[in-house]
């Protein structure tokens, strides 16, 4: 009796046939599943792999709360005292639209960014580049 083959597995033969999965990687090793019951394990596996910044996947206010601890070391570099206003008036902005985002996703008030004084994170800011 002849079994059907689906294009895919055709493919899948056909170059198994030609040696193209010989020699790779981990081949004739068995597949690591030790955190396959997380259901983010793959997004874990990849940031440990790749060595990726994982900070990208912190709540907003986490991720602000982080910048801000930078400041106004984080700003040095910027020779531009209107580009650095910028930058801590944008970072305010986002605070503001953390805040009501947490709101609408209920996440723990405890979890709070804050906005900063511009002004003063400036002056600090002169002091740094003197």
């Amino acid at each position: 009796m002849r079994r059907f083959e689906s294009r895919v597995e055709r493919m899948i033969r056909e170059a198994t046939e030609r040696g193209e999965f010989d020699n790779l990687p981990g081949a004739g090793k068995p597949l690591d599943l030790t955190d396959s019951d997380d259901p983010d394990w793959w997004v874990k596996r990849k940031i440990r792999d790749e060595n990726l910044d994982s900070s990208a996947l912190l709540p907003a206010p986490l991720q602000l709360r982080r910048e801000a601890q930078d400041f106004p070391e984080s700003l040095r570099d910027i020779a531009d005292e209107a580009a650095v206003r910028d930058i801590l008036v944008d970072f305010n902005r986002r605070v503001r639209e953390a805040h009501l985002a947490s709101r609408q996703i209920a996440l723990p008030h405890s979890v709070v960014a804050h906005t900063v004084d511009v002004d003063d994170m400036i002056r600090r800011w002169r002091a740094l580049r003197r």
